[in-house]
């Protein structure tokens, strides 16, 4: 068999393979004589019809599967021992004249390359990395949500000012439908405010989210809108009173500290203050390196330019799912997924030229650390090095946690490079100027 590869460009080649006779005969052969005594033709016993009518009857299925196992696997190792590189897998290319009477035959391959590109993670940029602290306006306000969720519930017919709502808000234009619990002190002016009080159990109040509150991000949360949608939201939605309490807050005593944070562990307001700075800036920090991760991935995806064997991995797009696309629907799923496989080959190319490897030892302790955290959430903070190993081994077990698992490893290991190598600006901020800045604003 010959074959031989026939570049189109930088990133699309064809193989072709030119398949003789020498190559599939004597396996046609075998399947002939192999064939012989079950064959059946009218007018002959079962075993007797002569050679030349079996290979007549048999010959042309047994050539196109044997010559399709030939070409099969001499593609494969053809691949193989070339260390082809490809994007998608090999797309067999029409030819208009090929015919299965012929003895020598040839087959095309389009074959799309992953390109050859360099990436220069001390690049200049403007990407800032930033550091978030708890100041005392969050830490008061986060004491005050620990004394209302701990506190009494004290129902009440008629909403006040300091009254807590809880009910559903609506506005079938928009599709929204979500419930929701608030104090009133949350509205930016005190005439929203005002709509609720002497309110009872059953009214609705009918308020327009224009200028609602301070920060229009308030709206993601209280209306579980999409952040495309909050800028400037200009509707009305009504709320369905469901229930009205007061709050006894809970005081802030020992017996409150031990039951926050274990026995002994907080012992004053000020031991208080400082364990929810440590607790809500270290979420914070996770908060900072995920932005830092997104926005070093889109400089260096920006950055860094490398062409794709865009129209070879189109055509790739309608074959390779359960169900074929058309042209059209393979046009968007590409357009979809183009911006993901480009950072998946700068990531690759980032990780081979700090010589970065994952290990199955990397695997086992990034599961062990994320198994004490779930843990902890459940009380359970000091855990056996055995307990923690049995679990680690289960999940493990399980080849789609692993993949699941890799790709968190790998978004670690490239975090800690960008953080080493990316030249962000350092900039310490609140949290709500962190969450205007992540917005774009």
């Amino acid at each position: 068999m010959d074959i031989k590869r026939v570049a189109i460009n930088a990133v699309n080649e064809v193989i072709e393979m030119t398949v003789v006779p020498m190559d599939y005969k004597g396996q046609v052969a075998k399947r002939i004589n192999e064939k012989m005594p079950l064959a059946t033709v009218k007018g002959f016993r079962k075993g007797a019809v002569p050679k030349d009518l079996v290979e007549k009857q048999y010959g042309k299925a047994i050539k196109t599967e044997e010559v399709n196992k030939v070409v099969e696997l001499a593609l494969s190792r053809y691949i193989q021992s070339e260390r082809l590189n490809l994007l998608g897998t090999p797309l067999p290319k029409e030819n208009e004249n090929f015919s299965w009477d012929d003895e020598e035959l040839v087959f095309e391959y389009e074959i799309g390359l992953v390109p050859e590109f360099e990436i220069d993670l001390d690049a200049k940029n403007n990407i800032v990395k930033y550091v978030i602290s708890a100041d005392n306006e969050l830490i008061d306000e986060q004491i005050t949500r620990i004394q209302k969720q701990f506190g009494k519930a004290i129902p009440q017919e008629v909403v006040a000012a300091d009254h807590d709502v809880t009910g559903t808000f609506t506005n079938l234009t928009k599709g929204i439908n979500t419930p929701a619990s608030f104090s009133l002190s949350i509205f930016k002016d005190k005439k929203t405010a005002d709509k609720f009080i002497g309110k009872k159990v059953g009214d609705v109040v009918t308020i327009n989210t224009k200028g609602l509150f301070e920060d229009d991000h308030q709206l993601m949360d209280l209306l579980k809108v999409g952040h495309d949608d909050v800028h400037g939201l200009d509707i009305d939605v009504d709320f369905t009173i469901e229930t009205i309490n007061a709050t006894e807050m809970a005081e802030l005593n020992q017996e409150l500290f031990d039951r926050l944070f274990g026995a002994g562990n907080v012992a004053s307001l000020e031991e208080l203050k400082a364990k929810i700075k440590e607790d809500a800036e270290s979420q914070f920090a996770q908060q900072a390196d995920q932005k830092l991760l997104s926005d070093v991935t889109d400089f260096l995806i920006e950055n860094t330019k490398f062409e794709l064997p865009s129209e070879f991995l189109k055509k790739w797009l309608q074959t390779v799912g359960e169900k074929n696309l058309t042209p059209e629907e393979a046009e968007i799923e590409y357009a979809r997924s183009e911006k993901g496989l480009r950072f998946q080959l700068i990531e690759g190319k980032a990780l081979a030229q700090s010589n970065i490897q994952i290990t199955f030892e990397d695997l086992k302790t990034f599961t062990a650390k994320a198994i004490r955290q779930q843990m902890a959430q459940f009380g359970q903070t000091n855990p056996t090095d055995e307990e923690v190993q049995g679990i680690v081994a289960r999940v493990l077990a399980n080849q789609e946690e692993v993949k699941k698992l890799s790709d968190q490893v790998v978004a670690e290991k490239m975090l800690d490079l960008f953080k080493e190598k990316a030249n962000a600006k350092t900039k310490e901020v609140s949290y709500q100027e962190f969450i205007k800045a992540s917005y774009g604003e």
